[in-house]
This record gives structure tokens, sequence and C-alpha cells, in this order.
């Protein structure tokens, strides 16, 4: 009987320990078949440059407004826009009718006051009138002479020439339109395009930022240690040709919080023009720094996360800091450390401490850029 008894509880315990044993089982399959296969990558330490933009508008090194100095209406247009031209180059002519008269008439006044001079010389040697009357008549012919010049100048200046060589902007006016010294708009410009200048601004925040991560003890210096500059043009296309910072006002305009900015890019193929608009692009290059891919992280209450991978094949969220963004990546400036892997795709089905599969990829074949939900 006891022999009895002891069998059946063995068995009974036997039994027991089989279906914990296979309830364990269970469990632990049950938790492999719920882990999710995502691709994981180690956080690597690049060199990375990153560009801030900045809009510009491009004007010639030379760029001269040509108006007139007389009042007239334009006779001739002698020049077509976009044309060369050399110094001293007529550009209009206007109408001197008018002035031609004047001229005439301002001619025989002083012939006349020059007659009458020399008819009182001899009278005042004779002492037969007062040296007072001569003085008096020299001064009126004096007068004469300067009124004569004044308008022999002004018809002259009916030939508006060019004050430097460079080539034609546009022409505001055209044959038959009245112009004067104080026209609202200049006849044309003439503009050196050979190289030019990109004006541009930044705000005081980052101009002092960017002042004082550029090597140099002087402000003088700094400039001299500015990196060269890209020019991207209106129609999305980089310049081919670098730039460089030459002139810093230095000064924050009370009305706009902004500094200024002068940089010079070579125009060897005109294909610049003068009054065009684009973007300067500005290079910072980091040194070894971390980096994540954009598309490997998500946000959360304006903060940045990424899904790290633990020894136990779990996943944590892990807050990081980041510094700046290239198009493709993020600079972390905390919260990565060397050795650290996350995980880079499928982010959005990952919750905290959720068991995955991890498929080691290169980290560079996961890099992509994230695109905006709106355009």
């Amino acid at each position: 009987m006891i022999k009895n008894n002891y069998f059946i509880l063995s068995t009974a315990l036997f039994m027991m320990f089989f279906v914990a044993c296979g309830k364990g089982n269970n469990q632990g399959s049950q938790r492999e078949s719920q882990a999710l296969p995502v691709q994981v990558a180690a956080v690597p330490q690049k060199d990375v440059i990153t560009y801030v933009k900045y809009p510009t508008t491009i004007e010639g090194t030379i760029s001269s407004e040509v108006r007139a100095k007389v009042s007239g209406y334009i006779q001739k247009v002698l020049v077509d826009e976009g044309e060369k031209v050399t110094k001293g180059q007529a550009l209009f002519k206007l109408e001197t009718q008018s002035l031609s008269q004047d001229a005439e008439a301002a001619k025989a006044n002083m012939n006349a006051a020059k007659v009458e001079v020399d008819k009182l010389i001899p009278l005042v040697e004779k002492n037969i009138i007062s040296p007072v009357q001569l003085e008096t008549a020299k001064a009126k012919l004096a007068q004469a002479k300067s009124n004569y010049k004044s308008i022999v100048a002004n018809i002259g200046y009916a030939t508006v020439t060019s004050p430097v060589n460079g080539y034609v902007g546009a022409i505001s006016y055209r044959e038959g339109a009245l112009v004067s010294a104080s026209s609202v708009k200049p006849l044309t410009t003439v503009a050196s395009m050979n190289q030019v200048y990109a004006f541009f601004s930044m705000n005081e925040t980052a101009y002092l930022d960017f002042l004082l991560n550029t090597e140099g003890e002087t402000r003088h210096d700094k400039i001299l240690n500015f990196p060269k500059v890209s020019l991207q043009l209106a129609n999305g296309q980089m310049y081919n040709l670098k730039g460089a910072i030459q002139t810093v006002t230095g000064q924050v305009d009370q009305t706009t919080g902004a500094v200024s900015f002068r940089a010079m890019f070579e125009n060897p193929n005109l294909i610049l023009a003068n009054g065009s608009s684009g973007s300067i692009e500005i290079p910072t290059t980091y040194h070894k720094v971390y980096v994540v891919p954009q598309s490997a992280t998500y946000e959360q209450q304006g903060q940045t996360f990424v899904y790290m991978l633990n020894s136990d094949n779990t996943v944590s969220s892990k807050l990081i800091t980041v510094k700046d963004r290239t198009n493709t990546l993020y600079i972390v400036e905390s919260g990565i450390s060397a050795g650290d892997k996350i995980v880079v795709s499928g982010i959005g089905k990952l919750r905290n401490k959720m068991p995955i599969i991890p498929n080691e990829v290169a980290f560079d074949s996961v890099v992509e850029p994230i695109k905006p939900l709106f355009q």
C-alpha cells in the first residue's frame, strides 16, 4: 500500500514538472514569436559639413546710375540693354534747341559787355570817367562769360555718357520722354559684372555665433578666416564658383535686428546678373561627431528619441540632444555613446522594452532624409 502511494505521488510530481516545463517553453516560444525583426546599426562618428542659407541679392562690383544733369526731352537712345559700353561712351542724346538759343543770347550779352569794357578803358586812362565805372563793366563782363560757359556746359551735358566700363542695365526712359536731374528713376545703370557682390544679413544671435566660432583674435582676423561660401541660384542650381566674405558691417540694424554681410564672386561667364537673387550657403564643419539617421528618430513633446538596442535584444527609448542637421542626418550632442546600436527601421511599431530580432546592417545603407508632409 505504501509503495502504491509512493508511486502515485511520484507520478503526480513528474506530471506537474512536465506541465511546468511545457508552460515555460510555451511562454518562451510565445515571447520569441512576438519579437519583431528590425534592422539595427552601430552609431558611427563622422566628419560632417552642414550649411545655413541666407537670402541674397547680386550686384556688380561697380554699379553706377546714369542720370541726366539737365532737363530735356530724350532725342535719341544710343545703346541697348545688356550692351557692353566703355567709360565716356555716349548713351543718350537730349534735345538742345532751347539751350542753343540761350547760348546765342548769352554770347551776345558777353560780346556787348566786352565792347563796353573796351570803350571805358581809354576814358579811364584819360581821367574822363571814374575807374569804378570800368570795374563795374568788367564785373558785368565776367558774369556774362560765366553765364555763357554754363549754358555751353549744359549743352555738353545733353549728351549723357557712361561713367564706367560695364554693361547697360534696364533703360527706364525712351525717345520723347522728358527727363531731368530730379527724375525718380535713373536713365539706366551701368554695371561691371566680371566680379559681383552678394549682399545678405544675419540676425544678431547667428552673427555672434558665427563670429565667435571662427578662428582669429580680432574681427579683421576672423573675417579673413571665414569659410568660402556657396551660391544657390534662383532656379535652385548651385553656382560653380565659391565666394569669399569680404566685409561685415559689425553694426546691428535697429529696425531689423540684422547685421549685413558682403561676399564677392568671380563672374567670368557673366552668368550672374545685376539685381538677381539667390541664397548664400555658409558651411560649418564638425569633426568626429556622433550621427544618427533622421529616419531612425521620432519626436515627442518637442524632444527627439531613438530606440537603443539592449543586450537582451529588447529596445529602450533614449532621449538625444540634436546639435545640428544635414539633409539626412542629425548631429548628436548628447545621448549617444561609443558602441551604441540603434534601430534604424520600423521604429513606428516599437515600444519601450519590446523584444526584437535584430538584423545588423551597415549604417550608410539606411541614411535617408525625412520627407516633409507638406510641400
